[in-house]
């Protein structure tokens, strides 16, 4: 009977023991995962508040051209207001770029107030899906 109620203690010891062990080594503050902070040659589209912040970004920053200064002349025109000849010159452009830089061209038109013409808005917007 003593040498049971003596394991029982010893067991109740060891337990004790174990537990004080186990809460020195964990945090008791749950663990925090950082996202990986998207810089704007990865944002893609699908994230709003990333695109916003390149936005705002670019916006500081002095405005890129792609060769195209003499889309200027088009500052404040509706994207409705455009003829074929005169979107024919913004397409020229597109079409000399590589793909990759359809996104900035367009960011650069944007912060220039200079509107896209309808004719190729399904284009463009099909170039920076890919």
């Amino acid at each position: 009977m003593h040498i049971l109620l003596l394991a029982l203690v010893a067991l109740g010891l060891l337990a004790a023991l174990l537990g004080m062990l186990s809460r020195k080594t964990e945090n008791n503050e749950p663990e925090v995962v950082q996202a990986d902070a998207a810089s704007c040659a990865t944002c893609n589209g699908e994230d709003e508040r990333c695109e916003q912040e390149c936005m705002l970004e670019a916006a500081v920053k002095a405005i890129e051209y792609y060769d195209d200064e003499e889309l200027d002349q088009y500052r404040g025109r509706p994207s409705d207001g455009y003829t074929d000849s005169e979107a024919e010159e913004f397409a020229d452009v597109l079409y000399t770029m590589k793909p990759e830089e359809v996104k900035g061209w367009n960011r650069s038109l944007i912060l220039r107030q200079i509107n896209l013409p309808n004719q190729l808005k399904d284009e463009v917007i099909m170039m920076m899906k890919e």
